[in-house]
């Protein structure tokens, strides 16, 4: 007669991984992360925490890591293309609805430095697929998004960060954030237009010149 075998054991699980972290920080929101809140999100001292994440801003910085890397910036419809400045109003249109959505995102997004590497491959990936729809080289294409990208994220930021706030104090929040998005999607619009006849102007000079160098 065989002896009866013990129940296997489960080893515990591991309480503090970077997705924990993350969905905790990302549910918190960046303005408001510290690492007692985030610690005490996942159940264990922010002591524990600290052997996972060197510091609170690293921890800021792969929060905005993760929120970046999710962000579905909008694909350009290769058959059939539409124009490009089509493109680019939903472009800027999705880079507002991002910043919207994710309050103290900015300055991982608009300084290029606080960029992570997965960050900047995500850029590199989009600024490749705008290229070869399009028809366009890889230095016009990054020139254009980048613009479009930086005032879209810098504007957005100030409106979503001032409404409702001094020194207007009785005013309509709601009404005054639907009257400055009305004000940023036009900006934009110009912004796209004026960018978009430079561009034709450079890639005229390339192909006159093609020896010129991108400005």
């Amino acid at each position: 007669m065989t002896a009866p075998q013990p129940p296997a054991t489960r080893g515990r699980p591991r309480t503090i991984t970077r997705e924990r972290i993350v969905e905790a920080g990302i549910k918190i929101g960046l303005p408001s992360i510290t690492f007692v809140g985030v610690a005490a999100a996942l159940g264990v001292s922010h002591m524990a925490l600290y052997k996972h994440v060197a510091n609170l801003e690293a921890l800021k910085s792969m929060v905005a890591e993760e929120i970046f890397t999710r962000w579905q910036i909008p694909k350009a419809d290769a058959a059939p293309r539409s124009e490009l400045k089509d493109y680019m109003v939903v472009f800027a249109a999705s880079v507002q609805v991002f910043v919207k959505a994710h309050p103290g995102l900015t300055p991982y997004v608009i300084r290029r430095l606080a960029a992570t590497q997965p960050m900047l491959a995500k850029i590199d990936e989009h600024q490749s697929h705008i290229a070869e729809v399009y028809g366009l080289s890889k230095d016009h294409v990054r020139w254009l998004l980048a613009t479009v990208a930086f005032h879209g994220i810098a504007v957005a930021d100030t409106v979503y960060s001032v409404t409702g706030r001094e020194p207007v104090l009785d005013a309509d929040s709601a009404a005054e954030e639907a009257e400055m998005e009305a004000e940023l999607a036009h900006g934009m619009h110009a912004l796209i237009v004026g960018a978009l006849v430079l561009l034709k102007e450079w890639v005229s000079d390339a192909a006159q010149d093609p020896v010129k160098d991108f400005q």
